[in-house]
């Protein structure tokens, strides 16, 4: 599936002194405020939403993402967002990840955009021989359409990219280096598939999460008008102030509550 991927103008990521951490500044990009396009009915209108809205990183090249926890805050009905995404999953129009930043994070990509982030990571590794190469190609033809899951048995990940030509350790090495697979820590002979190049991303995802906590809980009332919340720069995260909203709506650690003047985000009580 082809689309025209639009992507807002760069954040600034640079970090800000502690005194200037409060004053607003506006987000650039063309697009509505979060006020306005909070809540969809259909989880593919929200997927091209924050994919086109995905913030561009400064000296990271990541194709954009979106969080499940994101989708959450923008769907009420999160088993139709569950069986919206599997149905998509199925036709393998994107993938979903396992991330490290928390028991239940996971990340979906359109299925085009992670095949042109292995390109890219792929083009810029030291790889001795076509040979050693190739074995991308095999995990693209081979593996990729074949394995819809979040992980994969060593053996069964040899046995596909063993389709494409015979599979030495060093292949499986270089998956690993590529940042394709990682091995899980409980079990060995078990691997997540992975985004590449998206471990300092998932660093500021995590600060960025706690910046924004950190934040409200120290307002008074710990509740801030999301239209001037949104405004706001992080200091610790390259990611934008709407990216962490909606995950941290999503997620149950913010809420939000209609007013006259506005939506206003509160933290959740425990």
């Amino acid at each position: 599936m082809k689309r025209k991927t639009t992507v807002s103008e760069p954040s600034s990521s640079r970090k800000r002194p502690r005194d200037e951490e409060s004053e607003s500044e506006p987000e650039p990009g063309n697009f509505l405020s979060l006020e306005e396009n909070l809540s969809f009915s259909d989880t593919m209108v929200a997927l091209q939403i924050m994919h086109a809205q995905f913030p561009h990183i400064e000296k990271v090249s990541i194709q954009p993402f979106v969080l499940q926890s994101q989708l959450y805050s923008s769907i009420r009905d999160r088993t139709q967002v569950d069986r919206e995404l599997e149905s998509l999953r199925r036709d393998r129009v994107l993938r979903i990840f396992k991330l490290n930043t928390g028991q239940d994070d996971h990340a979906v990509m359109f299925m085009d955009d992670y095949l042109n982030q292995i390109e890219h990571v792929v083009k810029r590794m030291e790889v001795k021989t076509q040979d050693d190469r190739m074995v991308f190609e095999w995990f693209k033809t081979h593996v990729i359409h074949s394995k819809l899951d979040t992980s994969i048995g060593h053996q069964e990940l040899c046995s596909l990219l063993s389709m494409g030509g015979k599979v030495k350790e060093e292949h499986i090495s270089l998956l690993i280096n590529a940042g394709i697979i990682i091995r899980q820590l409980i079990d060995q002979n078990m691997y997540w598939f992975a985004i590449p190049n998206i471990g300092s991303v998932l660093k500021g995802l995590s600060q960025g999460r706690k910046e924004v906590l950190s934040f409200l809980n120290r307002r008074k009332y710990k509740e801030m008008m999301l239209a001037p919340l949104e405004k706001k720069r992080l200091r610790f995260s390259p990611l934008d102030m709407r990216f962490h909203l909606r995950d941290l709506i999503g997620s149950g650690h913010l809420k939000t509550v209609q007013t006259p003047s506005g939506l206003i985000v509160r933290v959740a009580k425990d």
